[in-house]
């Protein structure tokens, strides 16, 4: 019989002598980041229905919010998870390739592999552990990695871990590509051009048809980020590499590759945010195919966020709207948290938006549209920023 094992022993409390050093760097860098208005909180705030949100006491309308269909608390959407989070419980257990494949991410990846018109999909965690695990999967020390200027923070982030030469092109900048590509493409193993089909902060489009046709001339691999298109503005020309997240327009939550069935066998093998990670949970998935099927039914609601977007546009004098997202641009970060701060005091929320998020100078309020919204609500925004003094209408 073995020997029982002893107590543990009382281990005196000392104090680690490398925190007060930490906490010391920690103090001293967030103070850095409040002189230069900067620091992020945390905010209470709870969402729904619909664009309504709620911060204390105080009702608020929420012009901040990605669920650009409203399918977030669509009831249909809801009970689909619901049924998935009974059915199978509440998480997936281990990696897929640990636990075995499961059959609603199974569905999940064939309806999205057709919508985006290929021949197979896989799902990811989130778009960011995405683009961190596609990006290594194909390029390396040897290779070359062209990325828009205002691209996600995680197509640089999978460059990075890449390993691979990593240049920025000027934003939309089919001249500066064509030259980056021309000086540098016969140096290098592989090229991948990284790109989105609408930008997360500017709410433009990029010219992909243009960059596809550079991609073909210089043998090179285009991944498009289509985190903010899908389901909303995603017409046009397809890139070999369709990524995006089901966090947005389908209302759930983790992220996707559609490609080639080659593409999508080597992901399942070395893509590491997908190979060393748990998978993605039975209820996010059906959720997120129940809200795709409602995409594709009912494109009038598809339609409507733009066109919201657009009114809004129109009300207050500025470029016509290229995608739910509409950038009103404001310049110092105090200025922005200011001005979102007046609009929070007349019942809507939007969010400042800071560096290194954006370039320094260009803090904004980023407003975004959902088919939730009334136009009366997008009227009294409107309005209110022309009160406040933004937008061109207000100047």
């Amino acid at each position: 019989m073995p020997d029982p094992i002893p107590d543990t022993p009382d281990i005196p409390q000392t104090a680690d002598p490398g925190a007060a050093s930490l906490d010391a760097f920690a103090r001293g860098t967030l103070a850095d980041l409040d002189a230069r208005a900067l620091r992020r909180r945390l905010v209470e705030t709870a969402r729904g229905p619909g664009p309504a949100a709620r911060r204390g006491e105080h009702a608020l309308i929420s012009f901040s919010c990605n669920d650009y269909l409203g399918l977030s608390d669509d009831p249909r959407v809801i009970a689909a998870g619901q049924e998935a989070l009974a059915r199978y419980g509440a998480g997936a257990g281990a990696s897929r390739l640990v636990t075995g494949n499961h059959p609603v991410l199974s569905a999940l990846e064939a309806r999205l592999a057709a919508h985006k018109g290929k021949a197979a999909a896989l799902v990811f965690g989130s778009g960011y552990m995405a683009n961190l695990g596609i990006v290594p999967a194909l390029a390396g020390a040897k290779d070359l990695i062209l990325i828009d200027a205002l691209g996600h923070s995680c197509l640089f982030a999978g460059a990075q871990v890449s390993g691979a030469t990593m240049l920025r092109f000027r934003h939309n900048d089919i001249d500066h590509l064509r030259d980056l590509l021309s000086a540098r493409r016969a140096r290098h193993a592989r090229a991948l051009i990284l790109t989105e089909r609408v930008f997360s902060m500017d709410g433009d489009r990029a010219p992909l048809a243009a960059i596809l046709g550079l991609a073909a001339e210089y043998d090179a691999w285009t991944l498009v980020d289509d985190a903010h298109g899908l389901g909303v503005v995603e017409a046009g020309a397809r890139a070999p590499l369709e990524m995006g997240t089901l966090s947005k327009t389908l209302g759930s939550y983790g992220g996707y590759l559609c490609a080639s069935q080659a593409v999508i066998d080597l992901m399942t093998s070395r893509a590491r945010s997908f190979v060393y990670t748990t998978g993605l949970p039975p209820a996010s998935a059906a959720a997120a195919l129940r809200a795709l099927e409602i995409v594709e039914a009912e494109p009038e609601r598809a339609a409507r966020p733009l066109a919201l977007a657009r009114r809004f546009t129109a009300r207050l004098g500025l470029a016509q709207a290229q995608s739910p997202i509409v950038p009103v641009l404001v310049g110092g970060a105090p200025e922005a948290l200011a001005l979102s701060a007046a609009l929070e005091a007349r019942g809507f929320l939007v969010v400042a938006i800071r560096p290194p998020t954006v370039p320094a100078g260009t803090a904004r309020l980023r407003v975004a549209f959902s088919a939730a919204h009334t136009e009366d609500q997008v009227d009294a925004l409107a309005q209110a920023l022309i009160d406040l003094g933004a937008g061109q209408a207000g100047r």
